[in-house]
Parts: structure tokens; C-alpha cells; sequence
């Protein structure tokens, strides 16, 4: 029962991640180089945030303080980032003028490669301790009174937030490209809603885990929709990607839908 628990929670946590990335972004050497880029922000954000945590000894109980500053970190990072990348690609355009040589034609693509290198190292990082203890010895929660769905919750929660950063790139790139604050605003603010609606598992039981994992779920499927739509997509790209070969032919779905 561990071991099944183990890959069940494994998979459903990693495997749509695992997917997005050998389909669009493991064909080409520059694209994972900028997806490792990113995880390393990422996790210079967490060490800062660490080092706060630290630092701040009346608050090291409070999970809230840590939780919401990290939340800051990650999106000041993500900001960072962009400015980093956006340097890069100018100085390539002053170096020639060959297109081919710019970081990434398509804006795009390079906020949706920079968001999923965010999202699956924060999916590792807030699931690899989960994953080590469905292993066993036990194989119903980690205390007396929690929930035996613990495990498959928690994967679930993993997945979204892979999910989110993975769009919260897109949106927050283009709001920095096109000035458009209000749409950076909604990155920061649903990230904030979304990791403090987190902390009332805290004391875990199926109302709490209803109260969590419905509203993280519906802003998940709405950020989906607005960063689709900010990128650009429409419903015949979508009809595109679904009827494209792909299983024959090499084909970068992110190209299709993304235009």
C-alpha cells in the first residue's frame, strides 16, 4: 500500500509537469537552460526567505510570516528574472541582427518556460518530504487525526501550484512587456490567496481540506483561461494543438497554442 501511494501521489503531482516539459521544452537545449535559470531564482527566493525566517526569532512560530514574505520573494524573483532575461536579449539583438539568435522569438514561450521552472521546483520542494513518508511505515496521515486523503490532497495541491506558476509567468511577463499593472496585481494577489488558503490545513480534516483545495482548484482553472487568453490563444488554436499528429511528428505544442 506504501509504494502504491507513493507512485499514485508521485505521478499525479509530477506527471502532467513531466509531460509539458519532454513535449515542449526538452527538444531544445536553449529553452532548458532558461527552465534551470528560473529553478535557481526560485530557490534564491527560498533562501532568502529562509535567512528572514532566521533572522526574525518572535515570529519563527508563526507560519503565516514566513509563508507570505516567501510568497514576496518569489514574485519580486520572478520580476527579477524578466528584467535579467530582457537584458540578455537585448544585448543579443546589439550583437546581430539575425532574429535567430534572440533568447526566444515568441515572448510567450519564454514566460511559459520561465513559469514551469518555478513551478516544478516549488512542486519538489513542497512535496518530496510528503512523498518520503507515504513510503511508510505508516500508510494512513502522519498523526492520530489526520485525514487517510492526506496524501492524494497534498498531490493535488502540488499539481495546481505547478499549474499557477506556470501561467503566473505568462501573465506576469506580459503585464512587465505591455505596462499593464493591473494583471501583475492579479499574479500577486491570487499567489497571496492561494498559499495563505494553504494554511488552514493546518489542523487537517475533510472541512478544511473542502475549504482549501475547491477555491485553489477553480482559481487554478481560471488562471488557465486569462493566461490562454493573454497569450494570445483562441479557439482555433486550440482546435489546432488537438488535431495535429503529434504522435507522428515532432511538434512543439506550446508553439501551437501560444501564437
Amino acid at each position: 500500500m506504501t509504494v502504491t501511494a507513493f507512485f499514485g501521489c508521485a505521478f499525479t503531482a509530477y506527471g502532467p509537469a513531466l509531460a509539458m516539459f519532454i513535449l515542449t521544452i526538452a527538444h531544445d537545449p536553449v529553452r532548458v537552460i532558461i527552465l534551470i535559470l528560473s529553478a535557481f531564482f526560485w530557490l534564491l527566493s527560498l533562501l532568502l526567505s529562509s535567512l528572514l525566517w532566521f533572522a526574525v526569532v518572535p515570529l519563527k512560530d508563526t507560519l503565516a510570516f514566513g509563508l507570505v514574505f516567501s510568497v514576496l520573494f518569489q514574485e519580486a524573483f520572478r520580476v527579477l528574472i524578466y528584467v535579467l532575461l530582457t537584458k540578455a536579449d537585448t544585448f543579443m539583438k546589439k550583437l546581430t541582427e539575425n532574429e535567430e539568435t534572440q533568447i526566444f522569438a515568441n515572448r510567450h514561450i519564454l514566460s511559459y518556460v520561465v513559469g514551469l521552472g518555478f513551478g516544478m521546483m516549488s512542486g519538489i520542494f513542497s512535496m518530496i518530504n510528503v512523498l518520503a513518508d507515504s513510503v511508510g511505515p505508516g500508510t494512513v496521515g502522519l498523526m492520530d487525526n489526520t485525514p487517510k486523503d492526506f496524501f492524494m490532497i497534498s498531490a493535488a495541491l502540488c499539481l495546481c501550484m505547478i499549474f499557477l506558476n506556470t501561467f503566473w509567468g505568462v501573465i506576469a511577463f506580459d503585464a512587465m512587456d505591455k505596462k499593464k499593472w493591473i494583471n501583475l496585481a492579479f499574479v500577486w494577489v491570487s499567489h497571496l490567496t492561494v498559499s495563505c488558503l494553504t494554511l488552514l490545513n493546518q489542523n487537517p480534516s475533510v472541512t478544511t481540506y473542502a475549504g482549501t483545495v475547491v477555491p485553489i482548484i477553480l482559481i487554478t482553472i481560471g488562471t488557465t483561461v486569462f493566461s490562454f487568453f493573454v497569450a494570445g490563444g483562441n479557439k482555433s488554436a486550440i482546435i489546432e494543438c488537438l488535431t495535429s499528429p503529434l504522435s507522428f511528428r515532432r511538434t512543439n505544442v506550446a508553439d501551437v497554442v501560444i501564437e
